[in-house]
């Protein structure tokens, strides 16, 4: 996640130089580059909004992908568990009884 935040450093960071360079280099009237402005700035939020949604979705992903990992070994963990009881039981020569609900 720390590649996607650095390029989209670099995107601004050449966003705000080619701006700054088209400004001071471009003959244009003043409401000829207010609307460059418009123009990029709307590109660089269109772009902002683009990488958040795409983000958002690989972190949903891992979030996801982590819920499982953590479901099936909380699974191996249990039926290891159980499968200890059992072998401890069977060693001390007796046969395993259900759990109890009592406490």
């Amino acid at each position: 996640m720390d590649q996607g935040v650095n390029r989209l450093s670099y995107f601004f960071l050449g966003l705000g130089i080619g701006v700054a360079i088209g400004l001071l280099f471009a003959p244009k009237s003043g409401e000829e580059t207010r609307r460059l402005i418009r123009d990029k700035a709307e590109e660089g939020r269109e772009f902002v909004k683009k990488r958040a949604e795409e983000v958002k979705e690989a972190a949903a992903s891992y979030i996801e992908k982590g819920k499982q990992a953590v479901a099936r070994q909380r699974d191996q963990l249990a039926a290891a568990i159980e499968a200890g009881k059992r072998a401890y039981q069977e060693a001390v020569g007796r046969s395993p009884q259900p759990e109890s609900s009592e406490g």
